[in-house]
């Protein structure tokens, strides 16, 4: 178990994360999200021993995280970086060498990851003749091949194509059924709606909302309305409490101002179903996107990041 309580750390005069609390539990996937320049990767090396923080503590079952604890972690870097002119299957046992890991269990662990990314063909190439995506899941391979506990995946997504990002996905939810901790950063929400069980988001350095993704979407209900229908339905935006409407074949979303507006507008759609006006089939509240929940929380203005206010800072 991660626990990490009230953490902070500046550089020079950029505060790039400000009192940051969150627990990640083993077997669950907890998203660290937030946009680019927030503080995510700046959590993430602190976690790593790689930085310390300036006040906070953070501990690893229960006890403060020291310089054993990384054997016990892998680490997928935003910034990718592997030996070119190494063959994969090199590369990849001198990085579970650097974990202390049995070679023989390792190896294993290799085999298994290749064959699964159906990289099997590739084991003895130079990475330099891998493709781009090939490489990343090389990458991949390497913070795994020690067969950690604890794994920081940094924009773990980035630049992959959307069939292999969903098989990264798939890979990474397997390890969380594993009984792993995992802990991945994002700027992409859709991406932790899709695998993560707890989350914070952060901006600016600062906690915007934490806790389970249920109860956080639950807990922020819903003002938008699927509708299916036959018939006229040009009366809905006309409506005073209607604020957008989009429309797809044979449905329409539409946007409410308050979700306690939903009443009034079913109440009107049984009118108009009983004048004959329109045919209902499905009337649904859609549950909010998180991308949706953190412009409701911070506003959909553009955000200067941490290294603008740094370098404004020094002119």
């Amino acid at each position: 178990m991660i626990q990490v309580e009230s953490v902070s750390k500046k550089f020079d005069a950029l505060q790039a994360v400000d009192r940051v609390s969150f627990t990640a539990r083993p077997g669950e996937i907890f998203g660290l999200l937030g946009p680019n320049g927030a503080g995510k990767s700046t959590i993430i090396r602190m976690l790593m021993n790689i930085i310390a923080p300036d006040s906070g503590e953070i501990f690893f079952d229960g006890r403060k995280t020291s310089e054993q604890d990384k054997d016990r972690i892998g680490y997928l870097p935003e910034e990718r970086g592997l030996y070119k002119k190494d063959k994969v299957n090199d590369i990849l046992l001198y990085f579970a060498s650097l974990k202390n890991a049995r070679m023989d269990r390792a190896q294993k662990n290799i085999d298994d990851w290749l064959e699964r990314f159906g990289l099997t063909d590739r084991k003895f190439e130079k990475v330099e003749k891998l493709s781009k995506g090939m490489s990343q899941k090389i990458q991949f391979i390497a913070s795994v091949a020690h067969d950690p506990d604890i794994l920081f995946f940094d924009e773990p997504f980035a630049g992959l194509d959307p069939v292999s990002a969903d098989l990264l996905k798939d890979s990474i939810a397997a390890l969380g059924k594993e009984g792993k901790t995992i802990l991945f950063s994002t700027h992409i929400m859709e991406h932790a709606e899709k695998i993560c069980t707890g989350l914070l988001l952060i901006n600016r350095g600062r906690e915007v909302i934490s806790g389970q993704l249920a109860d956080i979407k639950s807990s922020y209900g819903t003002n938008t309305v699927a509708i299916e229908f036959d018939g006229n339905a040009d009366f809905i935006a006309a409506l005073p409490y209607v604020k957008k409407i989009m429309s797809f074949p044979r449905w329409i979303e539409v946007e409410l101002s308050g979700r306690t507006y939903t009443g009034d507008l079913l109440r009107t759609l049984a009118s108009k179903t009983a004048g004959g006006t329109i045919s209902v089939s499905r009337f649904e509240l859609m549950a909010p996107s998180l991308h949706n929940i953190f412009i409701s929380l911070v506003g959909d203005k553009k955000e200067t990041s941490h290294e603008e206010n740094l370098q404004n800072s020094k002119t």
